[in-house]
């Protein structure tokens, strides 16, 4: 599955432009390396991605093409302390972030 469809499917993030806009802007990483929209995901990558002054790392556990708002969260383990559902795209777009 490509990486931007993954991040609007699990709802790290909301809209899958935003994903590519975060990935071709450098701040979406796989397993510690810079990742484009097309990179594929596998289970058990690790995803980190940089919301403005906020940090969001979470372990791969699924993969689906579509998930509800209430299995979403079980495609992924949250590594960070930062909880995902109170991402705004106001937050990931702050001025001079993209």
């Amino acid at each position: 599955m490509r990486l931007d469809k993954y991040l609007k499917v699990t709802r790290i993030v909301k809209r899958r432009n935003l994903a590519q806009q975060l990935c071709n802007g450098g701040h979406v990483k796989k397993n510690g390396r810079t990742a484009k929209p097309s990179t594929n995901v596998d289970v058990g990558d690790i995803i980190e991605v940089n919301y403005g002054s906020r940090k969001i790392v979470v372990e791969v556990t699924g993969l689906a093409e579509s998930a509800d708002k209430k299995t979403a969260p079980s495609l992924y383990k949250n590594l960070s302390s930062t909880d995902v559902s109170n991402i705004s795209d106001a937050e990931a777009l702050e001025p001079d972030y993209l």
